[in-house]
């Protein structure tokens, strides 16, 4: 391949994650995961190493454009794009980003129902449905450390815990504070995070019965788990696929 197409390639590439970050934010807002101009996402830029993709400070999910995204570098410089990334988004993602090659995306929110069990004590994401064993072996919880909730991400200290408590597994409940997923690319950690909250309100529902749960066997809950695996990637694309066709035929503005 010459370098005019490597060029050419990347290039492509660069403007499928800008627009599928846009779409994780749009969508974001009509299902409710935001909350008011805070949380963040991020994907790192197929062409310029170091170098990821974030939302400007004040700006509304459901506003979102692709020409809004703006481009920072490991040190939190604005390299492309008007605005300023908003302080604990820095500490967070460019943590995340530094300590996890694979985190090609990082997805932060309050969203309602993975909330409420991380402001449960020791609350955990019970193997009580199809949904939840997406995640097993998969989620990590920073309660299990001694270094829970410390507050606003206000210094590089916040997100390097988070990190810590992260690990090597793909998504994590902060305590008294939300979930973050992340993922090998924008459709990966998109779908995942959907999944999150619909297993969570799943489990915040029937708990609300007050019956005992049908929680799924361990080796049921491993076995299916693989299966969730193996089909991720190609049914991740598929799903943001089909949410930017509906934004293209309800908004199409937003991929300018």
């Amino acid at each position: 391949m010459s370098t005019t197409d490597l060029i050419e390639r990347d290039c492509i590439a660069t403007i499928r994650v800008r627009e599928d970050l846009t779409a994780a934010f749009r969508w974001a807002a009509r299902l409710g995961f935001h909350e008011g101009t805070c949380n963040h996402f991020s994907a790192m830029l197929p062409d310029r190493p170091g170098c990821y993709l974030i939302n400007p400070f004040g700006r509304h999910f459901s506003e979102m454009q692709a020409s809004d995204l703006l481009v920072v570098d490991e040190q939190g410089c604005v390299i492309e794009g008007h605005g300023e990334v908003e302080l604990t988004a820095f500490h967070i993602h460019s943590e995340i980003h530094r300590a996890r090659p694979d985190a090609l995306c990082v997805l932060h929110t309050h969203m309602p129902y993975a909330t409420a069990i991380a402001s449960l004590d020791r609350g955990r994401l019970l193997m009580c449905h199809q949904n939840a064993t997406r995640f097993y072996g998969r989620i990590a919880y920073d309660d299990d450390t001694t270094e829970a909730f410390q507050g606003l991400a206000l210094s590089g200290g916040e997100g390097a815990r988070m990190v810590r408590a992260l690990g090597d597994s793909s998504a994590l409940l902060l305590k008294s504070h939300g979930p973050l997923v992340i993922g090998a690319s924008v459709a990966e950690a998109f779908d995942d995070l959907y999944y999150l909250e619909r297993a969570a309100q799943n489990q915040v529902l029937a708990v609300s019965m007050n019956q005992k749960l049908a929680e799924i066997d361990h080796e049921t809950a491993s076995r299916t788990a693989a299966d969730f695996r193996h089909y991720a990637p190609a049914a991740a694309r598929a799903h943001l696929d089909a949410l930017q066709r509906i934004l293209d035929r309800e908004d199409p503005g937003w991929r300018t």
